[in-house]
């Protein structure tokens, strides 16, 4: 058993063997990084086993798009969902707080195209569903672990998913520019040992001050600011308050990699290793994981694997 503490100070007791949604429904509003639109997000509690499931309360017929692999329409910039024609765009960091608190049902309704970016980091979510508080579920949780070894290239990048008792993540950030050499590029961390809430969540978006006309010219980060990334001058950063971690930039590429392997529909025991890549890549490890049921098997804690995942508990409450 784990103890979680919310806002209220009250502690909560969850079993880590069974799925979780949230008490009730809670709201925030912020506006899209790409569309610049103000735009209302509730998350509501949902049934054992029903997923993670997008609704478009903006239209008529309130439209669901779950939050799968399979549903992935573009990587530019940010992980698209879309089904029966309806998109939800820029899910990754929702995704990932989700991920990060073991939250395996919630129905998430948003009054617009695309998830408000908050601050530009996970952490504004991860306070969102605390505020709630987490319910546990009848339904045993399910974990996909990983038994052989996956591996992706892309000219220089890569990724993989290697077999490991726990889940552990490493990405190396590949960038030569002034400001970004001042910095971490590699992170590696064991979420056995390691807080995500603690030491990843708060990484926000960041980018290039010079590169924002050409993507705003695409109709991108029409609402970027440094409200909600960290912005990146010739050669210092623009934000008053400077970086939150001092390795920032790599851990916000390893918060988008686990929001994106999320959307494979459990959380995974395993390594993830990452260099030089990003959504679309993340995506395709996913897709290519799912297609090859040979290399991973799915477990809950009341298989025989309970002592296999049994490190990977603590961190998820953190």
């Amino acid at each position: 058993m784990l103890s979680l503490t919310n806002r209220d100070q009250t502690n909560i007791q969850l079993d880590m063997r069974r799925q979780r949604t949230i008490n009730s429904a809670v709201s925030a509003v912020g506006i899209g990084i790409h569309t610049g639109k103000k735009v209302r997000i509730t998350l509501n509690p949902a049934p054992a086993n029903s997923g993670i499931v997008f609704i478009r309360s903006d239209l008529s017929d309130r439209p669901q798009v779950r939050a799968t692999t399979s549903n992935v329409s573009n990587t530019m910039l940010a992980t698209s969902l879309s089904e029966d024609g309806v998109t939800v765009s820029c899910v990754e960091h929702l995704m990932s707080a989700l991920w990060s608190l073991g939250i395996d049902n919630l129905h998430i309704e948003v009054t617009s195209e695309e998830v408000p970016i908050m601050d530009g980091s996970a952490a504004p979510f991860v306070y969102l569903i605390k505020s709630s508080g987490i319910r546990e579920q009848k339904a045993a949780k399910q974990f996909v672990r990983i038994k052989k070894p996956i591996e992706l290239t892309s000219d220089d990048a890569c990724v993989a998913l290697l077999p490991y008792d726990g889940f552990k993540a490493s990405y190396t950030f590949v960038c030569d520019h002034h400001v970004y050499n001042r910095y971490p590029k590699h992170a590696s961390l064991d979420f056995s040992e390691t807080s995500f809430v603690k030491e990843v969540s708060r990484a926000r978006s960041f980018g290039l001050i010079r590169d924002l006309d050409q993507a705003q010219s695409v109709n991108k980060c029409l609402g970027s600011s440094l409200e909600n990334a960290v912005g990146i001058g010739d050669f210092n950063i623009l934000n008053a308050d400077g970086l939150r971690y001092e390795d920032e930039f790599v851990k916000h590429k390893l918060l988008d990699a686990i929001g994106d392997l999320y959307l494979a529909g459990n959380t995974i025991l395993g390594e993830f290793v990452g260099y030089k890549s990003g959504h679309c890549m993340n995506n395709e490890l996913a897709r290519t994981l799912l297609a090859r049921p040979d290399t991973w098997e799915r477990v809950s804690f009341d298989d025989e694997a309970r002592e296999v995942v049994k490190p990977f508990l603590q961190p998820i409450a953190a």
